[in-house]
């Protein structure tokens, strides 16, 4: 069976792929296969990826585990739009979870002119800047030409500094983004020393893995909660399930109605728990 590929290309259907996916989400031996064999049943030649996406959440949702919302992560990345502001805040989470001081949205002087930063980081031993690139389209992605002007900045904020400490020079330069990079970008990039990250890359260290690590999900994941009530909370600045956790007043505040704040929170745990139980 033939399917068709977010940016257009076609490949046969793997459902090792798809299985893998679903039991990186949590879900039982037992879900997948029967997923699997609902999926398979269903599918027809050329169907997009997103629709087979959109099926297998709707069985895994039917679930009582976290499992739906953690395969929805993808998806809930392009739900920190349509700004990008969110996505920034969000990465400076990530960053944080990582050991950085972090910043959004700064203003560093070059030699030659000043730049807006996206997201920036220092440690005692390490510091960097970042550009986020945010997407809401799954096969959009970020080329060679992106990567080429980052590294023209990188190159102008040599001698720049994002705190007062000798230690918080501009080391590194990140292009981010919640989709993928071209070819030719990522062999630019290595070529010329700039750090990229995305959805799947590099492979052993990518924005998904690293997030998986930092169990660290995004409002956007939550199933219970609809697309406006997420832009409400994103509006607050309540970018992360534990925020919901820590004060779950912001939800009335949101306007989310109280009928629906303890199935909101009772998920936002269940997905906390799945990545940072003891």
């Amino acid at each position: 069976m033939i399917i068709t590929k977010a940016d257009g290309t076609q490949e046969p259907f793997r459902p090792e792929k798809l299985r893998a996916s679903l039991r990186r989400a949590g879900a039982t031996k037992h879900e997948v296969d029967a997923i699997l064999r609902d999926i398979e049943q269903w599918l027809t030649e050329g169907v997009k990826t997103q629709a087979i996406y959109r099926k297998a959440f709707e069985l895994l949702r039917q679930s009582d585990t976290p499992s739906a919302a953690r395969y929805s992560l993808r998806r809930a990345l392009f739900g920190l739009g349509p700004t990008g502001f969110p996505f920034e805040d969000f990465l400076a989470k990530l960053f944080e979870t990582e050991g950085y001081t972090t910043k959004t949205r700064v203003t560093l002087k070059g030699k030659c002119t000043q730049h807006e930063i996206d997201v920036a980081g220092f440690t005692p031993a390490h510091s960097f800047v970042a550009e986020a690139k945010f997407h809401m389209r799954p096969g959009t992605k970020s080329d060679l030409q992106v990567v080429m002007y980052s590294y023209a900045r990188f190159l102008d904020l040599q001698n720049a500094h994002i705190c007062r400490q000798d230690t918080c020079g501009v080391n590194d330069f990140y292009v981010i983004t919640n989709t993928k990079f071209t070819r030719t970008a990522m062999k630019y990039a290595e070529c010329a020393g700039i750090n990229l990250l995305s959805w799947n890359y590099p492979k052993h260290h990518s924005l998904h893995k690293r997030i998986e690590a930092a169990g660290l999900y995004p409002i956007t994941a939550l199933t219970t909660l609809s697309s406006r009530y997420k832009r409400a909370l994103l509006e607050t600045g309540v970018i992360l399930c534990r925020d919901i956790l820590r004060k779950p007043a912001v939800l009335q505040s949101a306007g989310v109605p109280f009928a629906k704040v303890d199935a909101v929170v009772a998920e936002a745990q269940l997905l906390y728990n799945s990545k940072n139980a003891p």
